[in-house]
């Protein structure tokens, strides 16, 4: 069990990333896994940060279009809060260090989408920053990665989420189940 999960970064979980024909692999265990997570980090107290992401236009996940929408209802509150973001790493641009920093947090659990992209790079940044980060392996997906003629054959969402995960290194709390990730809240600073 990881213990003192203060906050609950939910990455990217958009309607055009679960949903549908550009849904990732496998969204309908995403779904659940991050249903499960966010409903403990809310039972508990601990902040839950929904991150959305604006991509540009004619993007599935342009701004204000049904596939940019977030999937998961949100509560909002003291304690639960959406950040637009404009790049992949979710600190850069937004508010979320600030409001990690305020909330008085030091352990934070990241899951979402894309597993390389967004997930790695907002996990990345809080690892820099010295928040001691958990990734639950089964809390976070991405698309296959096409072929490359003549390079390699398509590489599996599950392989590179799996390679996303194990490239932050050992500064990251990986755990193959997001039941194992246990949820308390914040001492504001």
């Amino acid at each position: 069990m990881i213990n003192r999960v203060e906050a609950l970064i939910v990455v990217d979980v958009q309607s055009a990333f679960v949903s549908g024909e550009g849904a990732v692999p496998d969204a309908v265990r995403l779904v659940e896994r991050t249903t499960d997570l966010i409903a403990r980090a809310r039972s508990c107290g601990a902040l839950v940060v929904h991150l959305q992401n604006d991509g540009p236009p004619g993007a599935e996940d342009e701004p204000h279009t049904p596939g940019w929408e977030l999937h998961h209802p949100v509560e909002r509150g003291p304690t639960e809060v959406v950040i637009r973001k404009p790049k992949d790493d979710g600190f850069d641009g937004t508010a979320l260090g600030g409001l990690l920093a305020s909330a008085g947090v030091e352990t934070l659990a990241v899951c979402g989408v894309m597993s390389e992209m967004c997930v790695q790079a907002t996990a990345r940044t809080a690892l820099a920053r010295g928040y001691r980060v958990v990734l639950p392996y089964d809390a976070h997906a991405t698309q296959n990665v096409p072929a490359a003629p003549g390079i390699s054959e398509e590489i599996p969402a599950a392989t590179v989420s799996r390679a996303a995960a194990w490239a932050l290194g050992s500064d990251a709390d990986t755990t193959t189940h997001s039941a194992d990730v246990s949820f308390t809240a914040p001492e504001p600073a």
